[in-house]
């Protein structure tokens, strides 16, 4: 990628995973360009940008992996239905078989795992 990772955006973030899952793991592309979506949309909301990003197949799971330079880690704030935002890091904890935050010494890591 040309530009730098913290100009990174959403749609960019999710052509890649796109071009990266199409042949090995098309049936969890929706559910991994949702993942894709949120994690890259927190960290530029939340932690002033993307720092690290990629998406893999290891053995039969999708990795996504998005850093950024927050130590504040993902959480959902209870949000009341009626309110906007505040649901995304349960959307991802939904669609994922796991996820984890790895903290760093220049912000985070969080990392989802969807089976395929």
């Amino acid at each position: 990628m040309s530009e730098p990772m913290a100009r990174l955006r959403c749609e960019q973030a999710r052509q890649i995973a796109r071009h990266t899952l199409a042949h090995q793991a098309e049936g969890l592309v929706g559910d991994a360009l949702i993942v894709v979506s949120e994690l890259v949309s927190n960290a530029l909301r939340h932690a002033g940008g993307v720092t690290g990003f990629s998406v893999r197949i290891d053995g039969g799971t999708v990795v996504i992996e998005v850093a950024d330079a927050s130590p504040q880690l993902p959480c959902s704030p209870g949000t009341p239905a009626h309110v906007p935002g505040g649901f995304g890091w349960a959307l991802v904890n939904s669609l994922s078989q796991r996820t984890e935050v790895r903290p760093g010494p220049h912000g985070k890591t969080v990392t989802a795992y969807l089976a395929l």
